[in-house]
């Protein structure tokens, strides 16, 4: 699976972030737009290998980037600097990928711009156009882009969602494991809990519901 189509795999959670903050004074399509920064801050720095579920670190850092909306006044700024920086960046990352046939990681982009990890991600996303994320969902893409959030509301965050999904019953906690920290298929999921893939997912839907609910 390529980066971009994990992007839109996970594009569900920009969308279940940004609902909780609807009504608040910022349009949707902003809270959705940071949203999507943060998910794409989430995909270039996840780490497979700790053992730790995209989702459950994805998610703090998506709402870390809705909250900093917030605290902007509503307007993500890119300074003048980050700009430059992110011609730099693009340039790097076009000879890189043609020299090895991939894109570089963000590390590997650090490296060769002489900047932190954090810094590289930020200028490689601020130079991105707005581009569609996905096809299926009902509300339309967002821009890649990266920042970083703050560590106490990963950690609060973090805190919150584990307690709202021990709070639901024991099947509709298993449904939920499995689906977003397990990051089994509908199929499989319907399989291991003897339901059906329809049942899944109209079971699924409620859930996020009310963990939303919650949430809020």
């Amino acid at each position: 699976m390529t980066r971009d189509e994990f992007i839109a795999e996970n594009i569900g959670l920009v969308h279940a972030c940004a609902r909780r903050f609807s009504g608040r004074g910022i349009e949707y399509d902003d809270l959705y737009q940071a949203g999507c920064m943060g998910l794409v801050k989430a995909v270039d720095h996840f780490e497979p290998e700790r053992g730790l579920c995209f989702s459950t670190y994805a998610v703090p850092v998506i709402l870390g980037e809705i909250r900093r909306l917030f605290r902007d006044g509503g307007a993500v700024k890119v300074s003048r600097g980050l700009k430059e920086l992110s011609v730099k960046a693009a340039r790097c990352s076009s000879e890189f990928t043609a020299q090895n046939g991939r894109p570089p990681r963000v590390s590997e982009l650090a490296e060769l711009l002489g900047v932190s990890e954090e810094e590289a991600a930020m200028a490689l996303g601020a130079g991105q156009p707005p581009v569609s994320l996905t096809e299926s969902e009902e509300e339309g893409g967002g821009q890649k882009s990266v920042v970083v959030e703050a560590p106490e509301e990963s950690i609060t965050d973090r805190l919150a969602l584990h307690q709202a999904v021990a709070s639901l019953e024991q099947q509709d906690r298993a449904l939920i494991t499995a689906r977003y920290f397990q990051h089994k298929t509908q199929n499989q999921t319907a399989a291991e809990l003897g339901m059906t893939q329809v049942q899944v997912s109209r079971r699924e839907k409620k859930i996020l519901q009310m963990l939303r609910g919650l949430l809020l």
